[in-house]
């Protein structure tokens, strides 16, 4: 039995929550918080096995919230997000700061449990089980640079870095960029399981905390050294050749493993550039990825895999591992370290 707390200012969200959560035999909810201040005396007197954090509240913000109970109470924490560019921002910060997932906020109780109340469930489910440790907050800090480094562009000896993560990726991939070089001698591609407006505030934090340029990736975007791409939600992204270029082509085909952007997608486009390629698998729960790193080990590419203990959900990585896609298992402080070896080799 999964035991959960529902912080929200909002008795229809609170309402909601709760109905969701009770027709489902796996949770029950212990109580619920009106505010920040609320959530964290509850963890401490309750312990519940799970946290649904809404970002917006009085008194004490989710963020707030989120940042003591990770400090002193860690466990899973699902944030509840508004669809605003402020929302995102907040929620791409709570991951930040160990916050396990999101779910969208509804506007109105007609949109609201038929469209996301498996969502919900499976979210927080995969929540429930996560691997949660006390691990020092991420520094926020922005490289006083004006002008990004400038590197060699020779296109088609350079290598290509390709990404894939889902739950718990937004803080696997702040410690995987944020150790990155600024000289990186090739281009990042990176799928991370989210919905539109989110994938924009992701790149935009990690851009502020590396010397590499990051951003949301757009159709015909040109790949290269020092820069790193994130696909948009609801488009897939593939890697493609132009006039002697590594493109980016985005697209809306239908979804894989209901996935829009999809791993597999990115990586079997990538599998074309066989011993270019250094793929790797972060965490995340599902399947995805799996098959278009394995079609990159056998072309020639290299491959990583997040390993068990570091993985917020070893999902990803172990059905990657399983298939034979994976040269290599690393806990993820170890990645980027790698990526850059590789890179440079």
């Amino acid at each position: 039995m999964i035991r959960v707390l529902i912080a929200d200012d909002s008795a229809f969200m609170r309402k909601l929550l709760s109905d969701v959560f009770e027709e489902d035999k796996d949770f029950v909810v212990v109580d619920t918080a009106r505010n920040g201040q609320d959530a964290v005396e509850k963890v401490k007197r309750l312990k519940p096995d799970l946290v649904t954090m809404d970002v917006e509240m009085p008194v004490m913000d989710g963020l707030t919230a989120v940042e003591i109970i990770m400090r002193e109470n860690p466990l899973p924490i699902i944030m509840v997000s508004s669809l605003t560019s402020v929302g995102a921002d907040a929620t791409i910060k709570a991951l930040s700061l160990g916050a396990v997932d999101f779910i969208q906020k509804v506007s109105s109780p007609i949109s609201s449990v038929s469209g996301i109340k498996e969502e919900i469930l499976e979210k927080c489910k995969a929540a429930a089980g996560a691997n949660i440790k006390e691990r020092n907050i991420m520094k926020t800090f922005k490289i006083d640079m004006t002008i990004k480094p400038t590197v060699s562009k020779s296109l088609f000896k350079e290598k290509i870095i390709g990404i894939g993560t889902s739950t718990g990726g937004p803080r696997a991939l702040q410690e995987i960029i944020t150790n990155l070089p600024g000289d990186l001698p090739c281009g990042v591609v990176i799928v991370q399981h989210m919905p539109p407006g989110f994938t924009k505030s992701l790149a935009a934090r990690l851009d502020s905390l590396t010397e590499l340029k990051v951003k949301e990736a757009e159709d015909n975007d040109v790949i290269e050294a020092g820069k790193v791409f994130i696909a948009p939600g609801d488009y897939h992204m593939t890697v493609e050749e132009r006039n002697n270029q590594r493109v980016i082509k985005l697209n809306q085909s239908p979804p894989l493993s209901s996935h829009r952007p999809a791993v597999d997608v990115l990586f079997e486009s990538l599998a074309k550039y066989g011993d270019k390629v250094i793929a790797a698998i972060l965490t995340g729960m599902g399947s995805d990825g799996a098959k278009g790193i394995k079609m990159i080990r056998e072309a020639g590419g290299r491959t990583l895999a997040e390993d068990k203990s570091t993985a917020v959900v070893y999902g990803m990585p172990k059905v990657a591992v399983e298939l034979g896609g994976i040269d290599e298992v690393l806990p993820i402080e170890a990645v980027a370290g790698e990526l850059s070896r590789l890179a440079k080799k």
